[in-house]
């Protein structure tokens, strides 16, 4: 009976040894990678147009309630529950190239007739607003496509030993994008007219869907999939909710998920009341609440650039999984939060950049460790529907986006209403934020408990992260055959 047991012991690490060996295989080239990042970076700097420049148009130069630009970026985030379904396309397909493609340019056309649609609302508000719920309802469609397609096909393509970089290379580069799109747009639309606004959106938004193109084409190709066995029902004979169901019942996508929504819903309720809580609050000027924007992003891009740095070395990456720096940007998202809740009782004006700076750097490392834990549990569970399960962490994403600006701020009014102050008011919400970020730890650590109870616990802990196959308890097991062997063509 030892003897059996010592067998199954050393077959356990065995395979565990071959798993590591697949694991390190060639998979997408650095330049491939920084290819498809340029998908992030022209998602960015289209998207920013919209959300931000025709935001202050139809406030400022149209007179119109805030309310509108603020409804219509809702409903680009509610379209974006229809994630789920361009990732089962993306798994259905095989491919993940057509569905960006046709998000790039959805999303350009789109931008452009949001933009065209402040030219009809000079003249005609109603068949202006019109214009714009049809616009922003195809920029919904396109992020979806595009955004989810490409998250699907790094989850897919990247090796394990690359994730931590890949997650940081891509999100920055969407940074870049912003800021190229916003120095870009701020250059050229003075004097403002709306015929100049239209033609700076599609100068912008033509020549990144046309990069992005240009930049993704062929990069697929050399990353060849090849799955064998596949289960005998195929996915196209059944509809989004059968497989969604099926999808579902692995725990791994479930606590993803729950944990995903929680930490985005604290992640984007700070975004609207900062600067109006710097203004209120520490009498800051427009110029100086506007600068703390730009001190946050610069801690945001330190905590990607640290967790790509660092979790890409081979010590680290075997004793800290990627989920392990999700949880570290919580719990330091949640302090910082906590002290923009007290700052007013012991900090200053003065160095208010610097509690924002490390909220950013929090931040930063949250962000990128989330996106790199989503592409090693991506693989986890039935092959093949790595699209799918990535559509529905992104549609959890979206949900909470949605809730987070609105939830705030009306949490800000509902306050201050009841004789709260600006002080009391954003102080609560900002704890709010900072309990949600707790929870979304808890909910981490609960994942990272649940990967220690995997059944084949011969083999070390250390060795299932760094080979990217962590399993959670629960969770439905690949079927006999169905392996991804995924190699790369030549070197870019």
């Amino acid at each position: 009976m030892v003897a059996r047991e010592a067998d199954i012991r050393e077959s356990d690490i065995r395979e565990a040894d071959t798993q590591d060996v697949e694991a390190n295989e060639p998979s997408l080239s650095w330049l491939s990678i920084v290819r498809l990042g340029m998908v992030q970076a022209a998602l960015g700097a289209i998207v920013v147009l919209s959300t931000s420049t025709l935001n202050r148009v139809m406030v400022v130069e149209l007179n119109l309630a805030a309310m509108l630009p603020g409804v219509l970026v809702g409903l680009h985030y509610a379209v974006q529950v229809s994630r789920p379904l361009m990732g089962l396309r993306v798994d259905l397909w095989g491919r993940a190239t057509p569905l960006i493609l046709i998000g790039m340019f959805t999303l350009a056309a789109s931008s452009i007739a949001a933009a065209a649609s402040v030219q009809v609302m000079a003249w005609s508000s109603l068949i202006g607003m019109a214009v714009s719920a049809v616009a922003f309802f195809g920029i919904g469609v396109g992020v979806s496509a595009s955004g989810t397609s490409l998250l699907a096909l790094l989850a897919r393509t990247v090796s394990a030993a690359r994730r931590p970089a890949a997650a940081t290379i891509t999100w920055v580069m969407m940074i870049v994008g912003i800021i190229i799109s916003a120095a870009t747009a701020a250059n050229t639309l003075d004097p403002y007219t709306h015929e100049r606004l239209l033609s700076v959106t599609a100068m912008i938004s033509l020549t990144a869907a046309v990069l992005a193109s240009l930049a993704v084409l062929g990069v697929e190709k050399r990353a060849i999939l090849t799955v064998e066995d596949e289960p005998e029902q195929s996915d196209e004979d059944r509809g989004l909710i059968s497989v969604m169901m099926d999808i579902w019942h692995e725990k791994t996508v479930r606590n993803f998920a729950i944990f995903v929504f929680v930490s985005m819903l604290a992640y984007s309720a700070q975004d609207l009341i900062l600067e109006p809580y710097a203004g209120l609050v520490f009498g800051l000027s427009v110029g100086e609440s506007t600068s703390l924007s730009a001190i946050q992003h610069q801690g945001v891009l330190l905590g990607m650039v640290a967790v790509g740095l660092l979790g890409s070395l081979p010590v680290l990456r075997r004793t800290m999984p990627m989920v392990t720096w999700t949880l570290l940007g919580c719990v330091l998202s949640a302090a910082g939060l906590a002290l923009l809740a007290t700052a007013i009782h012991w900090a200053s004006a003065s160095n208010l950049g610097q509690l924002v700076f490390f909220l950013g750097l929090g931040n930063g490392i949250f962000a990128v460790g989330a996106i790199g834990s989503m592409f090693s549990f991506a693989r986890n569970g039935i092959a093949r529907r790595e699209g799918t399960r990535v559509g529905i962490w992104g549609a959890a994403q979206a949900i909470a986006f949605a809730l987070g600006g609105v939830l705030a701020t009306s949490g800000v009014d509902l306050i201050t209403v009841l004789g709260g102050g600006p002080t009391v008011a954003y102080g609560s919400i900002f704890a709010t934020e900072a309990v949600l970020f707790l929870v979304a730890a808890i909910l981490a650590l609960r994942i990272m408990t649940g990967q220690s109870k995997t059944p084949s616990s011969d083999v070390s802990l250390s060795k299932m992260f760094s080979s990217g196959i962590a399993t959670f308890e629960g969770v439905a097991p690949v079927g006999a055959g169905n392996t991804h062997k995924i190699q790369e063509r030549g070197t870019l």
